[in-house]
This record gives C-alpha cells, structure tokens and sequence, in this order.
C-alpha cells in the first residue's frame, strides 16, 4: 500500500515507480540482481565482463558467499511502531545517512560506456549520500575522483606498494583530495588464480587501463627514464614491478604512521588477525573475502562476521562480500556489521545505465532494506542487533 503522507524515506522510492506507472512510465533499469546482471552482460565487454563478473578457481567461494545469507534469517517484530526508521550510522566521527558504501572496484573505470566509471561512481555518492571507497587502481587520478563528492565523504582504498616513498605519496595525496580514511587491502599483493581472466589472456593493468593514480604520481614518474605519456610499455613495467607488497604487522606501525586519518584493514576474517589489528591502533577492520575474487576454497565471508565483530571489541568493522539484496544488507547489519559494502551490483548498474544505473541499484538497495525493517519491525540499528533478531537457519 502505497503511503502519499509519510515523510521521505528510503522505502518510498516504491512510491515513486508506482506512482510514475500510473502515467505509463516503467523503469529501464532492471529490478532483480538476475536481470541486472543479464543486461550488464551485454553491455560491458567481454574482457571487462570476465574481470568485474569472475571469481578465483571454479568460484565456489564466490557463489558461497551469495549462498550463504540464505541460512540466515530476522525474526519479525509486531507491534513496535516501525512507521519510522533510522538508518542512519556514526562512522570515524562522520555522521552517515545510512550504513551502505560502494566497495572498491578496480576496473570500475572501464565499466562505464565512456570509460569514465570512477567519475560516474563519485557522483553517484554526491547524489544518494553513499560513499564510495575510491580504487588505487582507476582511470582517472585520484584528485578528479574526489571533487566529484559533493558533500558525501569519500574512502581511498591502498594497494601498499613496494616502494614506501610512493605509498607516502598516494596517501598524503589522498589526504589532500579530501579523502576521509586509508582502507589498505592485505589479500592482493598477488593475484588469485582467476579462470575467467586467464582464458582471455586479459590482465587490464598490464594493458595500461587503471594506472592512473601512479602515472599522475611525483614518486612514480620520478622513476621513469620517459614520461609515461612517452613510454606507456615502460610504466607498466615499472607498475608491475612495484604493485604487491607482502605486508607483515611489522609493517603495522609504519602504516599507522604515514596519516592522522583513519586507518582500516581490509580482509580480516580472522579474530587473532583482528585482535592484532586493534592493538596495532587502527581505527576500524574490513571483513571482505574480496568477494571470492582472490582465493577459492574459502569460507563464506558473512559466516565470519560475528566472530570478527567479537574480536573487533567495539571498532567499528566494515563488510562485504556476496551482498546483492537489501536483504542481505539487513542480514550483515543484524550480524553486528557497522557499514555494509556492495560491488558487483553498482558496477553492472553503471554498465547497464550510467550515473543514473549506480544511484538507482543503491536507492532499491537501501528501499528494500528500509522496507523489511519497516514490515519486520525494527526501526533502528540498534534494534536490528539485539539478540535474537538473527537466526541461523
């Protein structure tokens, strides 16, 4: 039933469907996850497809943790006035509109039909007041990225390089941008053993796309006998030679010390791992299993989350990995997620429609979310992780 009197909240972008339906208008954008994902695939290109759409191995790890928040369910509340919901989260001093960010992709650049994907992900937060955790690796540097926020806070996610003089460089660039916190991916100083990839010869890196950050970058070029402009081949080279970085907790306290902003760790799924990182003094840990991309054979990352909530101790900790549904963003809230991380969804709404195909997939992720809070009765955070609102199936 639609409700014409209510003040604005997530859950009335239904409203405005039906009401548009009333003059004859349908959305063009795909509804479901499947259908969205079917029309990206005639969008974007093969190569580029593979990459954002692949998994490590057979992908078992990655359909895992899509399949996993199907053994998980809220148990619904009657009676408790939901007429009224907040969404609304406290993240690092930041007071954030709802607990939804775009996951760092590495090639949403090349996802959008201009190639310009990174740009059209900025203003997609600036639009809907979702942040966006901004690649190292984009197509446009890191600064454009930035003045596209508006006043949605944005992330930088580092890749650590080698060389410790251009991890500098990157993030007290980032720091000048405007960014608002440092999330450091630990699992990808390697690449996993990703099929999809392999079976097209196709690493996009080493063809030159996504380098950005490092070609525009003081340190790197200083390394260059020519301008990467000049010698593109010789970038590349030199991006290959230097991207992975092995980090140990050695490595911890250097970390800590390049930034004053926050500091998160992206890909604990350990408590031990977890623990360490809190006592290293870091800000927030990032439960992710880099959505299967990295290593099959794992564990479904959701099944993770409350014990790296536990060991988190009041950090705030940060998640994705298999989120497609606002439900499934409920599911993680309700297993003591701080804030919830989507990806494939996003890129495959810009494939399929641009800025407006990003800002649509969030508004019916965070509408669907709203609404289930709504019919189930829980109208706040706080009241999704009191326990027994979550069972195991």
């Amino acid at each position: 039933m639609v409700n014409v009197n209510s003040e604005a909240q997530y859950g009335d972008y239904q409203n405005e469907i039906y009401f548009r339906g009333l003059s004859g208008v349908v959305p063009t954008m795909p509804m479901t996850f499947a259908d969205l994902e079917a029309r990206a695939r005639g969008a974007l290109a093969p190569s580029v497809l593979s990459y954002v759409a692949g998994g490590a191995g057979d992908e078992s790890t990655q359909r895992a943790n899509v399949s996993a928040f199907e053994r998980y369910g809220l148990v619904p509340r009657m009676m408790v006035g939901a007429a009224r919901r907040d969404l609304s989260v406290d993240l690092f001093g930041l007071r954030l509109p709802s607990p939804l960010f775009m996951a760092p992709v590495g090639v949403i650049g090349l996802c959008a039909q201009d190639g310009h994907g990174d740009l059209a992900t900025a203003r997609a937060a600036a639009r809907t007041g979702v942040p966006m955790v901004a690649s190292t690796l984009t197509v446009d540097p890191m600064e454009q990225v930035a003045a596209e926020f508006g006043d949605t806070p944005g992330f930088f996610q580092l890749y650590t390089p080698t060389d410790r003089a251009l991890a500098e460089s990157l993030v007290h660039r980032a720091e000048a941008a405007g960014f608002k916190g440092i999330v450091v991916t630990l699992d990808t100083w390697i690449t996993g053993w990703r099929p999809r990839d392999l079976a097209t010869g196709n690493f996009p890196q080493l063809r030159g796309h996504c380098l950005a950050n490092y070609t525009s970058d003081p340190v790197f070029r200083a390394r260059l006998a020519k301008a990467p402009e000049e010698d593109p081949g010789a970038a590349v080279l030199a991006w290959v030679q230097l991207f992975g970085n092995p980090l140990t907790w050695d490595d911890l306290p250097w970390l800590r010390s390049l930034t004053d902003l926050p500091i998160l760790l992206k890909g604990l799924c350990h408590p031990e791992d977890v623990r360490r990182a809190r006592d290293g003094g870091v800000d927030g840990v990032y439960c992710s299993n880099h959505g299967g991309r990295q290593a099959n054979g794992g564990l479904a990352a959701i099944d993770l989350l409350p014990d790296v909530v536990e060991a988190a101790d009041g950090l705030p900790v940060l998640f994705d990995s298999g989120i497609r549904t606002g439900a499934d963003l409920v599911k993680a809230l309700a297993l003591g997620a701080t804030a919830v991380g989507v990806g494939r969804p996003y890129a495959y709404g810009l494939a399929v429609g641009g800025e407006d195909g990003i800002v649509h997939v969030l508004r019916s992720l965070l509408a669907e979310a709203d609404l289930i809070m709504a019919v189930d009765g829980y109208p706040t955070l706080a009241d999704l992780r009191t326990p027994g609102a979550i069972r195991r199936c």
